[in-house]
């Protein structure tokens, strides 16, 4: 669904050249585009059904909660784009609002479905299906009866053609988002998968780093798509000079956060892994992992800023090659050498990939001043 990443910055480029046109086309053909999008992703979904068998999972309650979850990335899709529309007309608490409505939604509707309430009958894991797929049709339903009604819309939903040229292209325009997020994601799964060969208790100590390192990743993956969408306004309103202090600020605050981060996980990583443990090797070795996590945060900021920035500007494929050469070329090799080929032992997985992600880190903020600076002496 990172595909639809590059919408929010169509949108954005839109409103900041004051030109709701064509702010109205890229909402329109993205629209389509997530519809085929998501029906794509569902039939993938559903051709990797029989997977649940090699996951030793009960297969009949298995494709109970797998089915609806397929249908679940129609109105996800769609969603996307008008979230897209929100957060680039700087709306951002408005989108937020739709998507927690979803969520006020399919708590209760999971509740009653699962386990029933007089006719209602208790439905189980496929009740648990029902009522997220319920719920994000409801939330989608919510976005799109505003953008159709709401007076603040209005010149957002101006009349555009929409056709088969500009639904291809907005695909490909958001194809090295997709291939990026699959580079990374690959290479998560992948890290994990040698992190295994250590044995479980590995991979209890990297389950404990990766959900405390997700949730501390939060801010930074929300300031990527805030520098792309303040960037792509600088640069559809005719702006360059707007976009290195706009630069220059996120990547300030992001590596403040960082290092913010870097210095409790460094002090309170044992602590953490206590509470989330009672194992000792798995406490001792999370506790080094999260050294190892706590000095790769400020990289990590920077390479995900870098990224936003830079699609801000309409520049993916290059940052998506840079991914794929960071993480694939540098990170799990560097890593498989020093996990199996030294004394470091899972350590070495966690250092190729602050060694790959160092690297972005450098080049991406990089990439995107030198291009800050053509565009300032090429108005």
């Amino acid at each position: 669904m990172k595909i639809f990443q590059h919408v929010v910055v169509s949108t954005a480029g839109g409103f900041g050249a004051k030109d709701a046109r064509m702010v109205s086309s890229a909402v329109r053909h993205g629209m389509i585009t997530a519809l085929i999008c998501g029906v794509l992703a569902a039939m993938i979904m559903l051709a990797l059904l029989p997977i649940v068998r090699l996951m030793d999972l009960p297969e009949t309650q298995a494709r109970l909660y797998w089915v609806p979850m397929a249908l679940f990335m129609l109105p996800f899709s769609v969603f996307l784009v008008l979230k897209s529309l929100l957060d680039a007309t700087d709306r951002p608490w408005l989108a937020v609002g739709f998507a927690f409505l979803g969520v006020a939604i399919n708590v209760p509707l999971n509740y009653l479905l699962i386990y029933g309430l007089g006719p209602i009958p208790a439905l189980g894991i496929l009740g648990s299906g029902i009522a997220s797929v319920l719920a994000e049709t409801i939330a989608l339903a919510a976005a799109y009866q505003y953008w159709r009604r709401a007076l603040a819309m209005r010149r957002f939903r101006l009349r555009a053609l929409v056709t088969g040229k500009g639904v291809w292209q907005q695909f490909l325009l958001g194809l090295p988002l997709g291939v990026s997020y699959l580079a990374e994601t690959g290479a998560v799964a992948m890290a994990t998968f040698m992190l295994g060969w250590f044995g479980a208790g590995a991979l209890a100590a990297n389950q404990i780093v990766n959900s405390i390192g997700a949730t501390l990743y939060m801010l930074p993956l929300g300031m990527a798509t805030a520098v792309a969408i303040r960037i792509a306004q600088a640069d559809g309103s005719g702006q360059p000079e707007r976009l290195r202090p706009i630069g220059m600020a996120t990547f300030g605050f992001v590596a403040l956060w960082m290092l913010a981060t870097m210095v409790a996980l460094i002090f309170a990583g044992r602590f953490i892994a206590g509470m989330l443990s009672t194992d000792p090797p798995v406490v001792a070795l999370a506790s080094s992992m999260f050294v190892v996590i706590a000095l790769m945060q400020v990289a990590d900021g920077l390479q995900s800023t870098g990224l936003g920035a830079l699609r801000g500007l309409n520049d993916t494929k290059w940052p998506s090659a840079v991914s794929i050469v960071s993480y694939w070329l540098l990170a799990l090799p560097l890593g498989y050498c020093l996990a199996f080929h030294t004394s470091v032992g899972p350590l070495g997985v966690w250092i190729g990939f602050a060694a790959g992600l160092s690297m972005s880190a450098i080049v991406l903020p990089a990439r995107f001043f030198r291009l800050v600076r053509i565009r300032a002496n090429n108005p």
